[in-house]
């Protein structure tokens, strides 16, 4: 064992450099890196137990015996044990006895968080002075694994103080702890009834969670590490009473707790305690008995039980793990891709291969992965759906993982996987994809700007997408839905390949711990063209998935997206928190209301149709003064965006930038992502076809021709079908049959169905503008005979509708002004709107009866 000094104090964290020098080089302090925790370049999961607080041995004397402390700590080494929590500021001879036994110590920093703190005026610098002192206290030493600034602040005293002004002051101690010692991790230790602190600052998420059902406990953790995002989650208190338990019991419980904690993906435990003998408030507390220990430091079962779950953590050495084949594709990767073969190498899992698709590259793709031994198969370029499918034919695994060229896994990404497909049935699991530190500033800001790859949770463990740049999927159902749709050559296979599989009856899982490295882009201009890319996706998967879309052209999701970089609307002030009756419940969430349609305008690319046809009227203003209130709201929507995007950029997370000037220009550049992001996208979706005024490209045109019209349009009047059936069929079946022909003729992609109170039964815009209804009716005629009426009516859509009747009186009042330019624009808009909206009619009155021609030549034919 190396040699320990005892160190003593510096008088400012700026002396730690100069005035400590570890005896032992390697005993580094944890980092972060991503959810977990690392020591040099190795992984380090944290294995603790809590320790004290103990009776003070007499006035002015310490709580902690130098004797009874070396004896613990070669006690916890032995059993597997590698932290130690204590409530109190330890002194230093306990920090160099922690470390003279390989133990990491988490400190806390103890202070009166259960009375109205912020009430008192001296109160909170004085406790920001106590805290200052304690972590100078021990600031530098390398046995400190972390600083707690605080211990479940009562929930009575947060509802009373409100939750922002405590947020803040958990901030500055959370500031003065860095100050005093720069290099060390900084949390505070958090617990259900206040999970709704909102602490972004923090190093490390912490919670306390007492729970004896594995199956709450597993599903707590995942809303826990929801709560994390990209930070490490600790359980800083789990634990059992052998007093009410039995010592059986709390052996067992601790041992699936353990087991459950590094299952969901957390990055270490604390046990709740080591010993029995626990000193509180100035009484001896005499009627719980939590410690793995007795008071006379006698071990219990769930020592032993400790020790063997710590030592098999995250999972037991002898699962029956399946077989998984790795695909990475690639084009022109070179930058990139020895990054994504270096952490496949570093990958702890027992029995996978690794299948690397070239797809047509011109760089030393190819050659690289030469170097690194892996499975190279190369074919022309045919696109990213395409080398998936590659990929998935040659797989030999019962399970296929896809990682993009650009990212490289944690090395555990597999296990996790792997776990949960073994203990669910899901058909594809994913998990978080992180921006790695160092890709540069630009990157930084990519990273928390809208438009990155994000998952899309239907509840804490079911997701409705999992992005493609981390994905897994069970070769059976791939091969069920025929793999990738080739047609997605850069982006949107991944989502058409969740939906199908979900259409299938599929679901999907999601683990926080099966985290990817994805570097982003490193330049504004290449963020362009992705953001562009994005936008031809989406058109490609509205041709191919109407429904999923609405009128607009926006993706309706189910779930609940998660990520960095989201624009957030004004008026999200009106989150509330479930505080219970009275401020009583055990758990209490911040529920967010999802956004109002008038709230999330501003967030849409359209918006900026808004912002050019006010535009364009304010500059028609010196031809007619009228047009001058344009020019108000015109600067009101150039004005909502940017507030908006300077608002979300403000809450951007950049590792290590210092406060300033560096991170204003960070911040600057953020918010002007937040606005390059809907144009690009816009862009994208114009040039392939995802627009408003988009029409159904129905499959009906030559019905329209023989019924009298041309090109599949029809004379928007009011016109009626009829069908006569020798067999009988129910309403719903000839409807249902009706609607199946419209999807299939791919002209649905404002389809509805009436609804309680319509007296119309099916409805097909036609684009922006019109609209056109069926009602169906049937005629019985006994023996099963039915003729069937329909009537198909032209409408038209209230937007569409107040567009027309605008455009026709700004026309009117400004040609009774005399102002004839603006009057004869004015007009020719009304006439376009016109014009569209007869098109749109009659488009729609065609494609229904070519649905109903369809469905009564698919009768007739059996």
């Amino acid at each position: 064992m190396p040699e320990i000094k005892t160190f003593h104090p510096p008088k400012t964290g700026a002396q730690i450099a100069h005035r400590i020098v570890p005896a032992d080089s390697r005993f580094q302090r944890p980092t972060i890196k991503g959810k977990f925790l690392y020591v040099g370049d190795e992984k380090w999961s944290l294995r603790g137990v809590t320790y004290g607080t103990f009776r003070p041995q007499g006035p002015r004397q310490e709580e902690y015996s130098p004797d009874r402390a070396e004896a613990d700590f070669a006690l916890m080494a032995a059993n597997g044990i590698n932290a130690v929590r204590t409530y109190t500021v330890p002194p230093r001879w306990l920090l160099d006895s922690a470390l003279r036994h390989g133990l990491r110590v988490m400190v806390g920093l103890p202070w009166e968080q259960h009375v109205a703190f912020l009430d008192e005026f001296d109160r909170p610098t004085q406790i920001e002075k106590r805290l200052r002192s304690g972590v100078a206290g021990c600031a530098g030493h390398p046995a400190l694994l972390c600083y707690s600034i605080g211990n479940e602040i009562p929930a009575p005293i947060v509802r009373w103080h409100g939750p922002a002004r405590v947020e803040r002051y958990l901030e500055r101690l959370y500031l003065a702890a860095r100050e005093e010692d720069p290099g060390a991790l900084v949390t505070y230790v958090n617990y259900p009834t206040t999970e709704y602190l909102q602490l972004p600052f923090l190093d490390l998420v912490c919670f306390n969670v007492y729970l004896e059902s594995q199956t709450a406990l597993d599903a707590y953790l995942a809303r826990l590490q929801n709560i994390a995002g990209e930070r490490p989650l600790i359980m800083a208190e789990i634990g059992l009473d052998s007093r009410r338990n039995g010592e059986e019991n709390q052996a067992r419980t601790l041992d699936w707790q353990i087991r459950t904690t590094f299952a969901a993906g957390c990055a270490g435990a604390f046990i709740f305690s080591w010993t029995d003998e626990w000193h509180r408030g100035g009484y001896e507390i005499e009627d719980w008995d939590f410690g793995l220990t007795t008071r006379e430091r006698k071990p219990k079962q769930a020592l032993a039980a400790v020790g063997k779950a710590f030592a098999e953590i995250p999972f037991p050495p002898d699962l029956p793990w399946p077989m998984i084949s790795v695909v990475v594709c690639s084009y022109n990767g070179a930058g990139t891709i020895r990054d994504c073969f270096e952490g496949l190498l570093r990958l702890d899992y027992p029995s996978f291969e690794v299948i690397v698709v070239d797809d047509g590259s011109t760089d030393e793709t190819a050659a690289i992965t030469k170097e690194f031994g892996f499975q190279l198969i190369r074919t022309e370029n045919r696109g990213l759906a395409s080398a998936r499918n590659t990929g998935l034919a040659a797989a030999q695994g019962e399970i296929v993982a896809y990682i993009d060229d650009d990212a490289y896994p944690d090395p555990h990404w597999l296990t996790y996987l792997a776990s949960t497909f073994m203990r669910t049935t899901h058909v594809g699991v994913g998990g978080p994809n992180l921006p790695p530190p160092g890709d540069g500033p630009i990157a930084e800001c990519v990273a928390n700007a809208p438009g990155g790859p994000v998952h899309v949770l239907l509840s804490d463990q079911e997701a409705e997408h999992i992005p493609g740049c981390n994905m897994a999927f069970r070769k059976s159902a791939l091969l069920e839905v025929g793999g990738c749709d080739p047609q997605f050559r850069a982006a949107g296979d991944d989502v058409d390949l969740c939906w199908r599989l979900q259409q299938r009856g599929g679901t999907l899982g999601f683990s926080p711990a099966a985290m990817v490295w994805h570097h982003r882009r490193n330049s504004v201009v290449r963020y362009w063209k992705q953001q562009q890319g994005y936008g031809k996706a989406e058109a490609l998967l509205a041709r191919k998935w109407p429904e999923k879309y609405n009128a607009a052209g926006h993706l309706t999701w189910a779930g609940r997206l998660y990520g960095r970089g989201w624009t957030a609307p004004l008026g999200r002030w009106r989150a509330r928190i479930y505080h219970g009756t009275w401020g009583s419940a055990p758990f209490q969430s911040l529920y967010e209301p999802h956004p109002t349609t008038l709230a999330s305008l501003p967030l849409m690319p359209e918006w900026f149709f808004l912002i050019f046809f006010l535009g364009g009227l304010s500059l028609l203003s010196p031809l007619w003064s009228p047009l001058r209130a344009a020019i108000p709201l015109f600067l009101l929507a150039v004005g909502i965006p940017i507030l908006q995007a300077w608002l979300s950029a403000g809450r951007a997370l950049f590792h290590g930038a210092p406060r300033g000037a560096t991170r204003l220009k960070l911040r600057t550049i953020t918010a002007s992502l937040h606005l390059m992001q809907p144009l690009a996208r816009l862009i994208g979706r114009l040039r392939h076809g995802l627009s408003p005024w988009r029409r159904p490209d129905d499959g009906g045109s030559q019905v329209g021709k023989e019924a009298g019209g041309r090109d599949g349009w029809l004379l928007p009047f009011r016109r009626k079908a009829v069908s006569w059936s020798e067999t009988w069929k129910s309403a719903e079946s000839r409807l249902g049959a009706l609607e199946a022909a419209l999807k299939e003729s791919g002209a649905t992609p404002h389809l509805r169905c009436g609804g309680d109170f319509d007296r119309w039964d099916l409805e097909l815009r036609g684009g922006l503008l019109g609209t056109a209804r069926l009602q169906m009716v049937i005629e019985e005629h006994g023996g099963g005979r039915q003729l069937v009426r329909y009537r198909l009516q032209p409408g038209i859509r209230s937007e569409g509708g107040i567009l027309l009747i605008l455009a026709l009186l700004l026309s009117a009042a400004a040609a009774g002004d005399g102002a004839w330019i603006p009057a004869g624009l004015f007009g020719a808009a009304t006439l376009f709107l016109f014009w569209r909206t007869i098109r749109e009619w009659g488009r729609g009155l065609s494609a229904f009866l070519a649905a109903i021609e369809r469905t009564e030549e698919e009768r007739c034919s059996r």
